[in-house]
């Protein structure tokens, strides 16, 4: 075990215009623009009633912002002007457009406030992609 410990990668963080359409495994670090609830219901899950909570923030960084779709105890840590590390995450396609999102195999931390400006005027969840197959002969 101790021999793979020293053999794990360091993180590699992108920015947020590098992000593409159906990639995953992006590291970022991001200030919330905006936050708001879009689903907030009880879930019966056997003997206890869980609550689902869904909430659909405006994240970026000097580049550009993008939607994020933060599930359950994501939407608590995803307040407005916080900054977060968001690793392991992906994007997912919803009607054409990009939403990044932070699956169990991610993670989302809070760290120290970024000094960047977020450039609000390149976001990437307001273009639209139209996903098409390539079949090669």
């Amino acid at each position: 075990m101790a021999e793979a410990k020293s053999t794990m990668r360091k993180p590699v963080f992108t920015k947020v215009d590098q992000l593409r359409p159906g990639t995953s495994g992006h590291n970022l670090t991001v200030k919330v623009v905006s936050a708001k609830t879009v689903l907030q219901k009880g879930r019966p899950d056997g003997p206890q009633v869980r609550q689902m909570r869904i909430s659909e923030c405006l994240v970026g960084d000097e580049t550009g912002t993008i939607v994020f779709t933060a599930r359950n105890e994501q939407v608590d840590l995803m307040q407005t002007d916080a900054t977060v590390i968001l690793r392991n995450a992906k994007i997912d396609m919803f009607k054409g457009s990009m939403r990044l999102a932070v699956d169990k195999w991610g993670r989302v931390e809070l760290t120290e406030p970024a000094s960047f400006a977020v450039k609000e005027d390149n976001n990437l969840s307001l273009v639209e992609y139209e996903l098409v197959n390539v079949v090669e002969e």
